[in-house]
């Protein structure tokens, strides 16, 4: 389950690095706006529309949020990145890290700093999947957490249709390929690149309640540390393939989970899941030390 969501978060980066060669380090916190949006639309129809079941609740507050984050990332792409292009790699670095910021400190205005509590309009009723033991617990599973692993499935092969079999599709593989070629061929690179912004916004939108409904509330700075994560799991699969962060994704929380579960039972509690983030970072560096392209990235040499 967490690791479906991390591949969600790590698509928007590397659909964005693949095209651009740029890192949006802004990506977490649109994820971030995209989960309180929801909230507030939930709360809006709960006043307004208050016979609506909470689950259509949910669905047309999610529609809300996903096309709020899809301008969102657009205006990031216009006026944070588009100038700085062609700039030396820092600049869009710099100007991404404080587009984060300004995100955090705007949302910890209108939404306040304290977490806000999540509704929790499925199940969270555990399912039992394994046969457990006094001694080893059954592996278990809630119906939030099916539909959270469902969803993104299904949003990820719809991804992987799009850029294989549509017409945006070849233009964004056209683009990534060579933007002037492109241009040539009647591509506007700038309406792709625009547009695949706006897929990575609605994408972190539909993460971001992926991960409020799952941990029960939303905050302003909830988006850093899973953003960071995303892009940790987009380095393992190869940044800039998108097979590769669905598979780097769904890898590293399966490490963070397992790690931290074993590493709990082996030190009889000490250590656990308070420590599961150290895992993403320790992957992080062992992958850049000894495959920098990552599991699926392709090695390109370089003349002299």
């Amino acid at each position: 389950m967490l690791g479906s969501i991390y591949a969600l978060i790590a698509l928007g980066y590397t659909m964005v690095y693949g095209i651009l060669r740029i890192i949006n380090f802004a990506h977490g916190d649109i994820l971030m706006v995209g989960a309180l949006t929801t909230l507030s639309g939930m709360n809006w129809l709960e006043q307004s529309a208050p016979a609506l079941p909470p689950l259509v609740r949910l669905v047309i507050a999610l529609a809300i949020a996903m096309a709020v984050c899809a301008l969102l990332a657009m205006a990031v792409e216009r006026f944070a990145y588009r100038r700085l292009r062609n700039a030396p790699r820092l600049a869009p670095l710099i100007s991404g890290i404080g587009v984060s910021v300004l995100l955090q400190t705007v949302a910890m205005i209108v939404w306040t700093r304290n977490p806000l509590m999540f509704p929790q309009v499925l199940s969270m009723e555990p399912i039992a999947i394994t046969h457990g033991s006094a001694a080893h617990p059954p592996a278990i599973i809630t119906v939030t957490g099916i539909v959270t692993i469902s969803l993104a499935l299904i949003v990820m092969i719809g991804l992987w249709a799009l850029v294989e079999f549509t017409r945006l599709g070849r233009g964004m593989r056209a683009v990534a390929e060579n933007p002037r070629v492109a241009s040539l061929m009647g591509v506007n690179p700038n309406r792709i690149i625009t547009l695949t912004f706006a897929i990575g916004g609605m994408f972190a939108a539909l993460a971001g309640v992926m991960m409020a409904s799952n941990y029960g509330n939303a905050s302003f700075s909830m988006g850093f540390l899973p953003g960071i994560k995303a892009f940790t799991a987009a380095v393992l699969g190869g940044i800039g393939n998108i097979r590769g962060a669905m598979l780097g994704g769904v890898l590293l929380g399966m490490i963070e989970s397992l790690g931290a579960g074993y590493l709990g039972e082996l030190t009889n509690g000490v250590f656990g899941s308070n420590y599961q983030d150290v895992f993403a970072f320790i992957v992080l560096i062992l992958v850049l030390v000894f495959r920098p392209a990552g599991i699926l990235g392709e090695r390109v040499a370089h003349r002299a």
